[in-house]
């Protein structure tokens, strides 16, 4: 059968376009099949690498990485693909985020009144970092609940920041309904939209400038739940930070997330860019293999079955919250090859006591050697064309540790790499 693509990459979010990218900067043909639109848009648009050891807060990530355990997704793809996916990342995003002028991890305000130890970050979110000593002011709106202003506000100044924040919720000016997404928020302000006002009518750039004018008591930046526009967040922000005379910053929301959708932009592009064909929509759901070789996937189109053929394929469906593992009663799985997950066959041994505590099901996923191949129970590469990467990865915890999206990027990069490579 004839190949079609040179690499065939499953999975659409951050691993899987990562892989993509990579693989074709290694002059592979390469096709990205996602069974939805990109994850992404409803991460943060933050990009951690390691936020925290043993429970203890990491300032600089890259000297904790040599004391992960054995079998860590980082321990299989080397420090060096850490940084190289990183200067992936970077070159993609351009001038769009910080971070990349040094390896100590920024401390970024969330919705949630808590800092995220983080290493790259959107040139929006800049002005608002935890570690920055001016007085703050946090804005939220009565329709917006999920950015609790004041509350946020007091729990920074409990978890003891520098400077002084404060908070209000406000309504957001003119008449739009209290069901409005983020991202009506944003386009009024793209389009500096014409509003209604109590005293007449404004631009929606500066509706909003004055509405806030009145809380600022001398703070010097203010911060928005993540609504400052899309296509010109840029302008949006630098328009209300001329009108209010202070700095203007962003705080991460959650879905749907704008910096998220901003950053899913910023490497769709780049994959146009590399030809990376892209087929959105239909779940991947069988393959035909050839002994130790993958020939093809399979995706369901109503009902019928399309094949995609590859000389190489990746991996990268995420983990047990995207589906990319399964489980159920009967144990832990994943779904498309029938990977070897590592489970303790006792569902007692999944879990720890505590509710918050160390639980050992948050780092199931799929075991690989040291270039990302999956391997069996018995120690035995399963598939000698197919590498996995991202969150469909075993050995991590990614919420615990705050490490998913520098995973991502560092397998990512290392499973494009390795596959374009084998071309």
């Amino acid at each position: 059968m004839a190949i079609e693509d040179d690499v065939c990459v499953i999975g659409g979010g951050l691993a899987g376009m990562t892989s993509a990218l990579q693989a074709a900067r290694e002059g592979a043909r390469v096709r990205l099949v996602s069974h939805k639109k990109s994850t992404l848009r409803h991460a943060s648009g933050l990009v951690d690498v390691l936020g925290y050891a043993d429970g203890e807060l990491i300032a600089e990530p890259f000297d904790a990485l040599a004391a992960l355990p054995d079998g860590h997704p980082y321990q299989r793809a080397g420090i060096d693909a850490v940084r190289e996916g990183l200067g992936l990342f970077d070159e993609v995003v351009g001038d769009a985020y910080r971070g990349d002028h040094t390896d100590t991890n920024a401390l970024v305000p969330t919705h949630g009144g808590t800092v995220k130890p983080t290493a790259r970050y959107p040139v929006s979110v800049a002005a608002g970092l935890a570690s920055d000593p001016r007085e703050t002011l946090f804005v939220g709106f009565e329709t917006l609940t999920a950015f609790d202003a004041p509350l946020a506000a007091d729990h920074l100044d409990a978890a003891g920041v520098p400077g002084a924040t404060h908070g209000v919720t406000i309504p957001f000016p003119g008449a739009f309904r209290a069901d409005s997404r983020v991202t009506r928020f944003a386009r009024a302000l793209d389009d500096d939209e014409t509003i209604e006002t109590g005293s007449g009518t404004a631009s929606a750039r500066r509706a909003l400038a004055e509405a806030v004018d009145p809380y600022l008591d001398g703070v010097e930046r203010v911060g928005f739940p993540a609504v400052l526009g899309d296509a010109a967040s840029s302008d949006v922000r630098a328009a209300l930070e001329t009108a209010l005379g202070v700095a203007v910053f962003e705080v991460p929301m959650g879905p749907p997330s704008l910096p998220g959708i901003r950053l899913e932009r910023l490497f769709t592009s780049a994959l146009d860019e590399w030809g990376v064909r892209r087929t959105t929509g239909n779940p991947v759901v069988d393959f035909e293999a050839d002994g130790e070789r993958i020939q093809a996937v399979y995706v369901d189109r109503n009902g019928q079955r399309a094949p995609f053929h590859a000389d190489e394929f990746v991996l990268a469906t995420g983990g047990l919250v995207g589906k990319g593992i399964d489980s159920d009663r009967e144990g832990v799985a994943e779904p498309i090859f029938d990977c070897h997950v590592p489970q303790p066959e006792d569902r007692y041994e999944w879990f720890a006591d505590e509710a918050f505590g160390d639980h050992p099901f948050a780092r199931f996923g799929v075991d690989v050697d040291d270039d990302l191949r999956p391997l069996g129970a018995g120690g035995a590469i399963e598939y000698a064309n197919l590498r996995a990467a991202g969150g469909v990865l075993g050995g991590a915890d990614f919420a615990a540790e705050k490490s998913g999206s520098g995973i991502s990027l560092a397998t990512g990069y290392a499973a494009g790499r390795a596959a374009g490579e084998a071309v």
